[in-house]
């Protein structure tokens, strides 16, 4: 039997001995972002990427192994186990096929086919499938028993029918046969429930709606699923996505080696592979095929948003920059936190520049008055109700008073209101009012995004597709790893960092965090790493885990404040030796550090893996891998949906990226839909590798939907409006169906449209299409 370390190996393309090495740090303790960034040795480089799809494997191999032995212990326990259903078990490499196996064995209420054999049929039931050449009723007549309740050849008839059947539908070579069929050849079809036309107008694409299963993109799927959930559409699993290709009947046949060549019991047992395949295998195969849909969207959509999710926290940070933070509203007026570099706010207040009151000349004043006050250099504001009005409340700011030097700056305002209302705001920012905490994170958010979202539950940030239709343990799972992997790609100043940053660094966790944070205020700011070992309950492992990925900036030791780990200064110090400097000449001393040949300084504590990780951390220390900070610039004059002309080129910020396409906020309080077919001129198979969210693109429109609030943009500006876009054929039926239920507009106000709770639309609409009213 092939065992997991070499299973995973062979998915993963790596040697078994990296496997090995990565699954025994793994189960002693060992997250992924340390075994990544400090035991290349160990696991030959094996990248942060490849660790979370083992890490992933060896979780299911393992489940799969204690349910192997669940069943083969099952199977000894009824005394039926043979060696050669013991070698099929153990051979058996998936779950699926480990049930198909288990069926016949699995314990289940009295069936029809048990009853029967209990009646004494079951020779009968091997004599009608081995000699047709005999009249069924006939051989049936020997079996009639009054008291086995067998009253009649035809009661018999329908018992030995009753084992048949059973045992067709349980011979799991062909089960698995037949499932892959039923993949290939399949289709999910959909039909509009009666009378419920009107209604669910926002599933109109699916009312009349057939496609072979293997074709079936994700966000199609769970929009399909969502509509039946919310009982607006009638699903179908059909065994044939066109009548006569599959022939299920005539393989169950010649499995059992029933055919009809006029014999007596021909017809008999012709009939019995119809009931067969009718009343048990079908449905089943059904089942299969709508989980593994089911399963195939889940997977694609956790992954699309894992990988928003990780664009938005490794977004360009504006930096330590005095911020004014504006949460736009209509009649609750405009909430104000202006931050110092350092996010600590400075100062609070609300203005009232917009309906009912109107108090224009007023807000422009106070926010001048601030940004004089505090030296800001950044507009904050929030991309919610009111936000285009607010845009241009700052932008006369800045025109107004041109020596104040400001930058405003439109921010995602996903997730807000979460962290507003939340525990730990209440606990950091007690003596603020909930809707000023709003403003504040809006304005940190720009200052660092990744030190700001970390306080909100991933999934609440909504930068997902149909998250609500998926697993909830495996989608905060998933974004639960995303967040640790930026935060400890990116690295934490241990003085300056939020518990809820510090829990997500590599080893601590909240506990931790409370305590480290409890010791800065207590003690003052940590002056070392080596300090950090004084922290309550902060072990060895806690710090070997973590301490290079906490920085100490402005330390006693310049190494701190790198990516360097405590285990490697000894190797430092031999560099330094060798260079003849100091550490801070040493470090980003480019040319003295590309002088040095790394293999000098492998010994057998650290391989070339480490040396040359170390020499680069010298040369550029604590270095942030996120981008540049940029802006984009709404066009003056495009306000609203009804202001876009198809043919206009305008400068938006992507919002969201789907399995279909990207989602682009072009300043109209709607995001328009870039088509997978209008990203590039050439085949996209994913459309994050061209558009990530943040990222600042220039766009054409080519259409607009005003009443159903549709915006179609294209980011191939020699496209022609109104046009059908095209990726190897055409797009218009793909665009048709991928903006129907995801893309139905949404009133922008202070709260978002529809259902607001769990599988709700109203949810859907802020997952998938990144609404901006009411956050």
């Amino acid at each position: 039997m092939t065992t997991i370390v070499e299973r995973i190996s062979t998915e993963l393309a790596a040697k078994p001995w990296q496997v090995e090495a990565a699954v025994g740090l793994l189960d002693g303790g060992s997250t992924v972002p340390f075994i990544a960034r400090y035991r290349k040795e160990a696991t030959g480089a094996l990248d942060d990427t490849q660790l979370r799809r083992l890490e992933e494997r060896l979780r299911y191999l393992r489940e799969l192994e204690d349910r192997r032995k669940t069943i083969l212990e099952s199977i000894e326990a009824q005394g039926k186990m043979t060696d050669a259903l013991r070698a099929v078990l153990q051979e058996a490499d998936n779950k699926a096929r480990l049930e198909d196996i288990y069926l016949p064995y699995k314990p289940k209420r009295r069936t029809k086919a048990q009853i029967a054999i209990e009646a004494g049929l079951a020779p009968l039931a091997e004599a009608l499938l081995s000699a047709p050449q005999n009249e069924p009723k006939s051989q049936a007549e020997a079996f009639v028993d009054a008291e086995k309740n067998v009253a009649t050849p035809e009661a018999a008839l329908e018992g030995a029918r009753a084992i048949l059947v059973e045992r067709f539908a349980e011979h799991a070579d062909l089960i698995g046969q037949l499932r892959e069929i039923f993949w290939t050849h399949g289709a999910l079809k959909s039909k509009v429930r009666e009378g419920k036309e009107t209604a669910g107008a926002k599933f109109s694409d699916y009312f009349e709606f057939s496609e072979p299963l293997a074709k079936l993109p994700s966000h199609r799927i769970l929009a399909l699923f969502r509509g039946e959930k919310e009982e607006f559409l009638d699903l179908e699993l059909s065994p044939e996505a066109e009548p006569g290709i599959a022939g299920y009947e005539s393989r169950i046949a010649r499995r059992f080696g029933v055919e009809d060549r006029g014999r007596p019991g021909d017809r008999w047992l012709t009939e019995t592979v119809r009931w067969a395949w009718r009343t048990k295998i079908e449905l089943h195969l059904a089942v299969d095929a709508r989980a593994k849909l089911f399963k195939a969207a889940e997977d694609e959509a956790i992954n699309v948003f894992a990988g928003n999710l990780r664009d938005l926290l490794l977004a360009a940070p504006a930096g330590a920059r005095p911020t004014i933070g504006l949460d736009p509203g209509f009649r609750t007026g405009v909430k104000v936190a202006v931050v110092d570099k350092t996010g600590k706010i400075v100062a609070t207040t609300a203005i009232y520049p917009h309906e009912p009151q109107r108090k224009w000349d007023e807000a422009l004043a106070i926010l001048a008055r601030l940004a004089r006050e505090h030296k800001t250099e950044l507009v904050a504001i929030g991309n919610g109700t009111a936000s285009r009005e607010t845009d241009k409340l700052a932008s006369e700011l800045i025109a107004k008073n041109p020596e104040l030097k400001l930058t405003k700056v439109m921010v995602s305002e996903a997730g807000a209101s979460v962290y507003s209302a939340s525990e730990y705001a209440s606990r950091e920012l007690p003596d603020l009012d909930v809707t000023l905490r709003g403003a504040a994170s809006i304005a940190r958010r720009l200052q660092d995004p990744l030190a700001e979202l970390v306080k909100i539950e991933p999934k609440s940030i909504g930068v997902g597709q149909y998250q609500h239709d998926i697993s909830e343990t495996r989608l905060s799972r998933s974004l639960d790893a995303v967040v640790e992997d930026c935060v400890n790609a990116v690295g934490v100043d241990v003085n300056t960092a939020s518990a809820p940053l510090l829990a997500r660094v590599s080893g601590v966790g909240e506990l931790l965090a409370s305590n480290i944070v409890a010791h800065r205020d207590a003690r003052g700011p940590f002056r070392s790493r080596a300090a950090l070992k004084e922290v309550p309950r902060l072990g060895p492992k806690a710090f070997e885990q973590s301490a290079g990925f906490l920085r100490v900036i402005d330390g006693d030791d310049p190494l701190d404040r790198s990516g360097v780990h405590p285990e490697a200064y000894p190797l430092v110090r031999r560099i330094l030796a060798a260079a003849q400097k100091d550490i801070r000449s040493l470090i980003g001393d480019s040319t003295t550090l590309r002088s040095l040949d790394p293999k000098r300084f492998v010994d057998e504590s650290f391989g070339l893996p480490t040396v040359t990780d170390v020499i680069a951390e010298l040369e550029k220390p604590g270095r942030d891998p996120r981008p540049a900070f940029k802006t984009a610039t709404f066009q003056e004059g495009v306000e609203k949906i009804t202001d876009l002309k198809p043919g206009m080129i305008l400068e938006g910020v992507v919002t969201n990226v789907a399995a279909f396409g990207a989602f682009v906020d072009i300043g109209v309080h709607q995001d328009g839909l870039v088509h997978i077919s209008a990203m590039s001129k050439t085949f996209v198979k994913d459309p994050r590798a061209v558009a990530k969210p943040g990222d600042v693109v220039r766009i054409k429109v080519l259409e607009v939907d005003a009443p159903r609030k549709r915006i179609s943009l294209s980011m191939r500006l020699d496209d022609a409006p109104g046009q059908q876009t095209s990726q190897g054929g055409g797009a218009g039926r793909e665009n048709n169906r991928a903006r129907g239920p995801q893309q139905t507009g949404a009133p922008r106000g202070d709260k978002p449209a529809g259902n607001s709770g769990p599988g709700g639309l109203g949810e859907a609409l802020l997952a998938a299409m990144k609404q901006k009213g009411g956050r």
